[in-house]
């Protein structure tokens, strides 16, 4: 068992001011795996001095100097790779393989791109007779979720730290074994003292300590669009930026010239990913409705090839979700899917057959779904697909966007020209086409309820820079 008690302040690991344990669950077996203490508003105070104290040097660093940091925390995170892509599987359910190749390789990605954009960024620019000044805007509060773990640490610590920023990490009390690691790479690195900071807590201690706290210049958030209007009205008293990322009800539409049996499978694939538990999944299934029949048997035949079971296991594709309060969510979910007359095609309330022990959902796809029906409005955060029929390209447009969300969008189809047409329609910060995939550099955020502010490569560093004009240069 892991006994994680300590925080990271300053560049030591101290004990918590007031001691509190947590158990950390496996959601695989529902055993104990870890414990970790949580924090207080006392302990997000010690940190914000020693932020702000190294922000004092740090804030002033060369470019070079912070060119050479991320270069040491690369190599540092590429030899506990292995342990990250552990502890991600024992934290949340992940499937080795899937742990390993995706889930911890995303950390190193956000890594390398924020040294990528870093090194390509001018922090000074001569405009007429001006001087623009890029600066870093000051200590951040860094606010994680569990289900991508290292991805939203990297994305948010990662762009901070290059651009003279230092950072008060909370990841998620849910999963924070793989922060831990994070924070022993950041020590072997030799990050400078208070430049990183972390503190395990809940949201109503330290993450509102976080969002509250007046020496804070920004927050950084992912996680519920309900959390995350609480960071921002909390955040709102002190005038401090907030960037967020935060829930999705993503559309998927499939075109009527696309390529039926890649589509539709790619989709179901996709959707069944990371046990349905990311926030740009497309969990709306649109398509055309004289093809309803031929997408139902192609989705129960790509489903048919989800492997459920222990992670550790090899050949298993699917893991559990990550506690058994999502679970009791997401079957609550299924069960309103069936109350409200949608049609089952596979799955279904209740745990897998042979699967007693751990949080694990069948992989479920309703169809003939209305898009007024509660497994269509709201995020369900599990393996659960709705299809929903379309009669008209513009009845699709007009179903993608009737949700408060606008995080990500998906449209399958064969004319490019076309594809982009609609592309230009969808209200969503990230649009997939044809089941591609963006790089690193490539910025990740939403429209409307899905958040603000974008992470990833040269426009992550965005958010954690203040614009200083200095004008009549000689």
């Amino acid at each position: 068992m892991r006994i994680y008690d300590k925080f990271y302040i300053n560049g030591e690991w101290v004990d918590p001011i007031k001691p509190k344990l947590l158990d950390v669950i496996n959601p695989a077996n529902e055993e104990v795996c870890g414990k970790i203490s949580i924090g207080s508003a006392a302990d997000v105070d010690k940190a914000v001095k020693a932020a702000r104290a190294a922000f004092t040097s740090y804030g002033r660093s060369s470019k070079q100097e912070r060119i050479e940091l991320l270069e040491s925390i690369i190599e540092a995170y590429k030899k506990r790779y292995d342990d990250i892509a552990v502890a991600i599987t024992e934290e949340m359910g992940a499937p080795k393989e899937f742990a390993y190749h995706t889930q911890a390789h995303t950390g190193q990605g956000h890594l390398e791109a924020a040294l990528k954009a870093l090194k390509a960024l001018d922090f000074q620019v001569r405009q007429g007779d001006d001087y623009i000044v890029k600066e870093p805007i000051g200590v951040c509060g860094l606010i994680t979720p569990w289900n991508w773990p290292l991805n939203q640490i990297a994305t948010k610590v990662a762009p901070a730290i290059a651009v003279g920023c230092t950072v008060i990490l909370k990841p998620s009390e849910v999963a924070p074994l793989s922060a831990y690691t994070f924070t022993e790479v950041m020590h072997e690195a030799g990050v400078p003292a208070g430049v990183y900071n972390m503190i395990n807590g809940d949201g109503v201690g330290v993450g509102t300590a976080l969002s509250t706290h007046e020496d804070i210049d920004m927050v950084s958030f992912t996680g519920s669009t309900r959390a995350g209007i609480l960071v921002a009205q909390n955040a709102a008293t002190s005038v401090k930026r907030v960037a967020q990322e935060l829930g999705g009800k993503s559309a998927n539409i499939v075109l009527a010239d696309a390529n039926l049996e890649k589509a539709i499978t790619d989709s179901v694939l996709n959707m069944f990913s990371n046990t349905g538990q990311s926030c740009d999944a497309g969990s709306r299934l649109l398509v055309p409705a004289d093809k309803l029949a031929e997408v139902n048997r192609i989705a129960v035949a790509a489903a048919a090839t989800v492997v459920t079971g222990d992670p550790q296991a090899d050949g298993t594709t699917m893991g559990p979700v990550v506690s058994e309060i999502q679970f009791d969510k997401i079957q609550g979910l299924i069960q309103a899917g069936n109350d409200e007359g949608a049609e089952l095609l596979c799955g279904g309330t209740g745990k897998p057959e042979g699967l007693d022990k751990g949080y694990y959902i069948k992989p479920t796809i309703f169809t003939n779904v209305n898009n007024d029906m509660t497994i269509a409005r709201e995020e369900i955060f599990g393996p659960v697909l709705s299809i929903i029929p379309y009669q008209t390209e513009e009845e699709a447009i007009a179903i993608a966007n009737d949700t408060p969300y606008g995080l990500a969008g998906y449209i399958q189809g064969s004319d490019m020209e076309h594809i982009l047409s609609v592309a230009a329609k969808i209200r969503a910060g990230y649009i997939t086409i044809n089941d591609g995939e963006g790089s690193y550099d490539t910025p990740f955020g939403g429209f409307k309820q899905s958040g603000n502010g974008r992470e990833g490569g040269s426009h992550g560093l965005v958010d954690y820079l203040e614009i200083k004009a200095i004008a009549g240069a000689l």
